[in-house]
């Protein structure tokens, strides 16, 4: 299984910037991704086309089942 976090930030511009990582661990908490988006916001390290991030809009953890097949 591959778990992918996806964060969605409101922007200085008002509009909505999503941010995703892939390969984060089951077992993050809301508390921990809350943390890690307020975090992003501080160090302002993204600039997104849509302008920095100001604030949380959202947050979820997907989980994805992949399949490989080998093709000749």
């Amino acid at each position: 299984m591959e778990y992918v976090l996806s964060m969605v930030f409101l922007t200085e511009y008002g509009e909505k910037s999503t941010l995703s990582i892939s390969g984060v661990k089951s077992t993050i908490t809301q508390a921990q991704a809350n943390a890690l988006m307020d975090t992003i916001i501080v160090k302002n390290i993204f600039l997104p086309n849509a302008g920095a991030f100001t604030g949380k809009s959202s947050a979820q953890l997907t989980e994805r089942k992949i399949t490989k097949y080998e093709v000749a």
